[in-house]
């Protein structure tokens, strides 16, 4: 498999870690967003949002959106599941995993803080307060969605929350969001990065680290 990916992109981050996770073997194929990569018409052919991440199967299909690269890498590789059977269980850890990817993620991407500063005038600091904003307000609800105590967002099992929430971790550091009311999810954060799935795939170690 080739995965297609930029190494600061949260979703692209959310799918490394799976795929550590699950213990398959995969090709990085970085798109640098920043000089516009994903505006090329051989990568538009891929994935027609021009976004990443993008994952390449070996007989050549494209699956793009990594919520649904993450539903069906559970589907063809159940051993590890990251959703409980439990309907009523799974939909509590989608909804928690949507809050990062659907309400914090859309609004807090690039293209978002380029549009902001080229076509509307705003400033990288504005920017920035625009995007602590978004993740305190998400992480407020998203931290009210999940278990009160438990090494991981449910318990001590791995789900898709926990792997939608250490990478919008990574962006609150970066953007330098006070934590200081999260301490839930820093406690989730420092039990994740521990473990070498999510290790391999922080940024700072993919092949187009800069």
């Amino acid at each position: 498999m080739k995965l297609y990916s930029y190494w600061r992109s949260t979703t692209s981050y959310r799918v490394r870690i799976a795929l550590h996770l699950k213990g398959l073997s995969f090709e990085t194929v970085p798109v640098d967003l920043v000089k516009g990569d994903q505006k090329r018409d051989d990568y538009a052919a891929l994935n027609p949002l021009a976004g990443v991440p993008t994952l390449v199967l070996d007989d050549g299909t494209a699956l793009t959106q990594s919520m649904a690269i993450l539903d069906y890498l559970d589907a063809v590789y159940p051993d590890m599941t990251l959703l409980p059977n439990d309907p009523i269980e799974r939909a509590k850890v989608r909804a928690a995993a949507q809050t990062i990817a659907m309400e914090i993620h859309p609004i807090n991407n690039l293209k978002v803080g380029d549009f902001l500063k080229s076509d509307m005038g705003q400033t990288q600091d504005d920017v920035i307060r625009w995007m602590c904003e978004w993740m305190h307000r998400g992480f407020t609800a998203f931290q009210e969605q999940i278990d009160a105590t438990g090494k991981f967002c449910f318990g001590d099992t791995l789900t898709q929350a926990d792997l939608c929430l250490i990478p919008q971790l990574y962006n609150a550091h970066r953007w330098g969001l006070d934590l200081a009311p999260f301490v839930r999810l820093t406690d989730i954060e420092k039990n994740c990065l521990a473990l070498p799935a999510f290790d391999a795939a922080r940024p700072e170690n993919q092949p187009d680290a800069g």
